[in-house]
C-alpha cells in the first residue's frame, strides 16, 4: 500500500540526527555524551559507527524500498553489487546485502556495521521520519552513501535528501532509452580513472531541475548534441555523476543505470566499483576539487599612486620564477596623465614606456625593475591613430635560478624610421640581479631582431615560453592592418605606404621568407646568439625560381596575433591562442565570420592565416588587379602564396586544422561542403560543435597546461584532478571562454576536438569586482594561479589593473589515509 506523501520539521528530524551523531562521536572519543531528552523521531538505539568501519568485514547495505512501481533494474542493480563485492583484489571486497525495509535506519548497532549504504530506490518517499533521521545520523558519523538514477526522485520533501543527492530532477526529462557520449572529465577518481574519455553507452538520461555544477565535485557529463534531451534540457554543462563530502559522512550520485542492462556493462560496474571504494572508505578520492567554494582569488597588487605605475603598468605579460617571484611587464601606454605624441614629425612619436615589476609573494611588495624605452604609447582614434607594439613579452632563462637572465620580447623607439614608419621588433637577454631585483638594461644582448611596420596597426603577438630542450618559442603577430577586407581574409595587397604593404597578411603571416605571423623556436646560447633546432617548418636554405627564401627559425606559420603561448611541461607540446579577424558574421562570398583560435601543435606547422581557419575552412582570394572582386575560394590542401607582397616561396605547407575555434555565432561552426570541400556559410546551415563557448568581443589568451605536483608540500595547490588540463580563456568575461579544456591526446595534435570542457568563471570570477580582462595566467611552483588583469579601457593602466591570485582551499583527499578501513585491519 502505498504511503500519503508527508512534509519533514528539518528542525525536530535534524535536531534528532545531531543528538545520534554526536552520541556516536562522544562515544568514538572514548567521552561521553551530554545527557539529553531524545524527540521522538530519534532512533531507539545510538547508533555507533567502527572507526574506521569495517575492519576486514567491509559491509555494504543496498537499500532499493520504491513508493511507486520498483524499477526492473533492481534485481541486475543488485546482482552487480554483490559481483563488484566479489571481485577485484582483496582488499576491495566487500559483502553486500540488501533490503527494501525501511526500518533498518532506525536500527542503529545493525546500521553501524555497514560502510555505505546504496539508494537503488524509485521515486517518492520512501522513509519515515524516524527513518530518514536514522540515515542522515548514519551520514554524520561518517557513513558513505551511493545513489542510482532514480535515487534522485526519492524522499521528494527533503531537503537534506536534496542536499545528499546534489540536485533533483527537471519537470520533464527523456523516458526513452538512448545512446549518448559521456564526458569523463576526472581522470584520477577511483569511479572514472579507467573509463574512456568519450564513453558511448545508452540509458535513461535524466535532465536537472538546478544544475549543481560548482557546489559538486563532477566526475562526468553526458553530451546533450549526441541524443534528444527534450525540453529541460540542461545545455553544454550537463552532470552526470558527481560526488562531494555531506555533512560529515561520503556521498557519491550518478544518473546513469536507468535499465537493467547497464548494469551488466564491464564499464558501468567499474564505475559503481570507484563510488563503492570511496564511499566504502577502501580508497581516498578528491570529491573537492571543482566545488567554486573551495577557492579564494585575491587581488595582490594595489592600485598605482597618482600620475605613476608604480605597482603595474599597461598589463602585457608574466612569469613566475622557480622561487615563486612573479615577474610582469606593462606593454608601454602611460598613465591618464601621460602625453601621446602622435605626430610624426615629432621624435617623441609613439615613446612610451614598457615597465618590469616584481611581486615577492613573501614580503607581498612590488618593485620596479626596470624600464625599456619603446615605440607602444599610442592609442584611440582611427586605424592610423593606435599602435600595438611596445614591451610584448617575457620568459626567463630556464637556469635562471642561478643567471638571472631574462628574455624581453619589444619594440624599441630607438629603432623606429619615422620617415618610412618602420620599426624594428627584437628578443633580448637582460640580467635580473637576484637579490635587489633589479633589471640591468646594460647588460642587454640582442638575440633576434626583424622589420615591423608601425604605419597601420596590428598584431604584435608577444608570448613566449621554453621547452624542456632549452628552446625558445616567440609568438609574432601578423604585422597586419585590421581594416581594408571587410573585417574578414587580411589579403587586400593594395594599400601601402612607402611600397610596404599593411593590409596584406600573405605579405607576413603567409610568406616563408617573413617572420611576422609565426612561432619562431630558436635555441638560445650562453654567449647571446641563437641556433636552430632540428625539426622546424623550414631550414632557411629553402630557395625557389623567382628567388622565394624560407626563415629557418619559423616552427609555425600562419597565425594572426598569438598573444599568448604555453609549453605543457611535461610533453613539451606547444598550445597558442590567436586572434581572428572582425566580420562578426559568415558570409557567402568572403568565408567565415572572425575565429578566434586556440590549438595544440605537436609538429611544424601552417595553421591557414589568412588563407583557412578553423577545421580548414577556406576564405576567398581577392588578388588585384580589384581587390573588392572575389576570386576563386582558397584550396587549403594545396595554397599557394601569389600575393605580389610575397618575397618567400609560392607553393607552401598545406593549412592544418585546430583545436578550438568561435565565432560571435557560437563554437566551432561548421557547414555543410560542395564538392570541392568549400563550406556553405550559410547562418541558417550552421553546426556548432563546441556549444560550451560563444564569443562576442574576442581576444584569445592562451593559458598553461596545469600540472599536479605531488611532492610540493603546499596547502593551496590547485589539486590533482586539473592535471593535463588546457586554460583556455579570452580578453574579455562575457560569454567567451575560460574553461579547463581535456582533449585526447591521441587525436589533439591533428584538430580534434575538446573531449570536455568546465568553465572557470566562478573560481576566477567575472563581472565588477573580479578579472574583467584576462591578460595572462600561469600557475606558481606552489600550485597557486596567477592571472593578470589589464584593467579597463586600453592603451593605459588604471586602478582595475592588477595581479591576482588564485589559490585552494579545500584540503586533501577524503577520508584521511588513517581512516582507510583496510589499512586499519592491516
Amino acid at each position: 500500500m502505498q504511503r500519503a506523501p508527508h512534509h519533514r520539521s528539518r528542525s525536530r528530524r535534524g535536531m534528532a540526527a545531531a543528538l545520534v551523531a554526536g552520541t556516536m562521536a562522544a562515544s568514538l572519543l572514548g567521552g561521553t555524551a551530554a545527557t539529553a531528552r531524545p524527540y521522538p523521531e530519534a532512533p531507539s538505539t545510538t547508533l555507533s559507527l567502527p572507526s574506521p568501519p569495517g575492519g576486514k568485514n567491509v559491509k555494504v547495505l543496498v537499500f532499493h524500498a520504491s513508493a511507486t512501481e520498483e524499477s526492473p533494474a533492481v534485481d541486475a542493480g543488485i546482482e552487480a553489487i554483490e559481483a563488484i563485492g566479489l571481485s577485484g583484489t582483496a582488499a576491495q571486497r566487500f559483502k553486500t546485502e540488501a533490503t527494501d525495509d525501511g526500518s533498518v535506519f532506525t536500527k542503529a548497532k545493525k546500521l553501524g556495521t555497514y560502510n555505505a549504504v546504496v539508494f537503488l530506490t524509485g521515486g517518492g518517499d520512501v522513509l519515515d521520519p524516524e527513518q530518514e533521521a536514522g540515515l542522515e545520523a548514519y551520514v554524520e558519523a561518517g557513513g558513505g552513501f551511493l545513489g542510482i538514477h532514480d535515487a534522485a526522485r526519492t524522499e521528494p520533501y527533503s531537503d537534506w535528501f536534496t542536499g545528499l543527492i546534489g540536485a533533483r530532477p527537471a519537470a520533464t526529462s527523456p523516458t526513452n532509452v538512448q545512446r549518448a557520449t559521456v564526458e569523463v572529465g576526472d581522470r584520477v577518481n577511483p569511479a572514472t580513472k579507467d573509463l574512456p574519455l568519450e564513453w558511448k553507452r545508452p540509458d535513461k538520461w535524466i535532465n536537472w531541475a538546478s544544475n549543481p555544477t560548482g557546489k559538486v565535485h563532477t566526475v562526468a557529463r553526458v553530451r546533450e548534441s549526441t541524443y534528444q534531451p527534450g525540453a529541460g534540457a540542461n545545455g553544454s554543462d550537463h552532470p552526470v555523476s558527481w560526488c562531494r563530502d555531506y555533512d560529515g559522512g561520503r556521498s557519491f550520485y550518478t544518473g546513469m543505470g536507468g535499465t537493467a542492462e547497464s548494469f551488466a556493462e564491464t564499464d558501468f560496474r567499474d564505475h559503481l566499483r570507484g563510488a563503492l571504494l570511496w564511499t566504502t572508505r577502501l580508497s581516498r578520492a578528491d570529491c573537492k576539487a571543482t566545488i567554486d567554494a573551495n577557492y579564494t582569488a585575491e587581488r595582490v597588487t594595489q592600485p598605482n599612486q597618482p600620475g605613476q605605475q608604480d605597482q603595474i603598468g599597461e598589463p602585457h605579460g608574466m612569469v613566475v620564477a622557480p622561487d615563486g617571484r612573479v615577474l610582469y611587464i606593462g606593454r608601454g601606454g602611460g598613465t591618464g596623465s601621460d602625453p601621446v605624441v602622435t605626430d610624426w614629425n615629432n621624435p617623441d612619436v609613439g615613446k612610451g614606456k614598457g615597465d618590469i615589476h616584481v611581486y615577492d609573494p613573501v614580503t607581498k611588495k612590488v618593485t620596479l625593475a626596470g624600464s625599456l624605452t619603446v615605440f607602444g604609447n599610442k592609442g584611440g582614434g582611427d586605424e592610423l591613430q593606435k599602435v600595438e607594439e611596445g614591451l610584448l613579452g617575457i620568459v626567463l632563462d630556464p637556469d635562471f635560478e642561478t643567471n638571472g637572465w631574462v628574455y624581453l620580447h619589444y619594440s624599441p623607439h630607438s629603432e623606429i624610421n619615422r620617415d618610412t614608419q618602420m620599426g624594428k621588433r627584437r628578443v633580448a637577454r637582460f640580467t635580473l640581479d637576484l637579490t635587489t631585483n633589479k633589471l640591468d638594461l646594460a647588460s642587454e644582448k640582442v638575440l633576434l631582431q626583424w622589420p615591423v611596420q608601425i604605419h597601420s596597426c596590428c598584431h604584435a603577438g608577444g608570448g613566449m615560453a621554453f621547452d624542456s630542450k632549452g628552446n625558445l618559442y616567440i609568438a609574432v603577430g601578423d604585422n597586419n592592418s585590421s581594416g581594408f577586407s571587410d573585417g574578414y581574409s587580411g589579403n587586400n595587397p593594395q594599400p601601402n605606404y612607402k611600397g610596404v604593404s599593411f593590409a596584406d597578411a600573405r605579405r607576413t603571416a603567409g610568406n616563408t621568407n617573413n617572420l611576422n605571423g609565426k612561432i619562431l623556436r630558436i635555441h638560445p646560447e650562453d654567449n647571446g646568439t641563437y641556433t636552430l633546432p632540428e625539426g622546424n617548418l623550414f631550414t632557411g636554405k629553402e630557395t625557389a625560381e623567382g628567388g622565394g627564401k624560407t626563415r629557418g627559425e619559423i616552427y609555425v606559420m600562419g597565425v594572426r596575433n598569438p598573444a599568448r603561448i604555453s609549453i605543457d611541461t611535461k610533453t613539451d607540446v606547444l598550445y597558442a591562442g590567436w586572434v581572428g579577424p572582425d566580420a562578426n558574421a559568415p558570409s557567402t562570398t568572403w568565408g567565415p565570420a572572425k575565429y578566434d583560435t586556440f590549438s595544440v601543435i605537436t609538429h611544424a606547422s601552417n595553421r591557414g592565416w589568412p588563407y583557412c581557419m578553423g577545421n580548414k575552412q577556406p576564405y576567398r582570394d581577392r588578388n588585384l588587379p580589384d581587390p573588392s572582386k572575389p576570386l576563386g575560394w582558397y584550396d587549403c590542401d594545396n595554397l599557394k602564396n601569389e600575393s605580389p607582397n610575397n618575397d618567400g616561396l609560392v607553393n607552401i605547407p598545406p593549412a592544418e586544422s585546430n583545436t578550438i575555434w568561435y565565432s560571435p555565432q557560437g563554437g566551432a561552426p561548421d557547414y555543410p561542403r560542395d564538392a570541392n570541400g568549400v563550406p556553405s556559410y550559410k547562418a541558417s546551415e550552421a553546426k556548432f560543435l563546441l556549444p560550451w563557448l560563444k564569443g562576442g568581443g574576442q581576444a584569445t589568451m592562451d593559458g598553461p597546461v596545469y600540472r599536479y605536483d605531488a611532492t610540493t608540500d603546499s596547502a593551496v595547490k590547485w589539486p590533482e584532478y586539473w592535471d593535463g588540463k588546457w586554460f583556455v580563456g579570452d580578453f574579455y568575461d562575457a560569454d567567451n571562454p575560460r574553461h579547463a579544456v581535456l582533449t585526447d591526446p591521441k587525436t589533439a595534435g591533428q584538430g580534434g576536438l575538446p573531449v570536455s570542457a568546465e568553465s572557470l568563471k566562478k573560481i576566477i570570477p567575472v563581472g565588477e569586482g573580479g578579472i574583467r580582462n584576462l591578460m595572462d595566467w600561469k600557475f606558481a611552483p606552489d600550485g597557486s594561479l596567477y592571472v593578470l588583469d589589464y584593467g579597463r579601457g586600453f592603451f593605459t593602466s588604471d586602478a582595475q589593473s592588477a595581479l591576482w591570485r588564485v589559490t585552494y582551499k579545500g584540503g586533501a583527499p577524503t577520508p584521511a589515509a588513517d581512516d582507510l578501513a583496510r589499512k586499519a585491519a592491516q
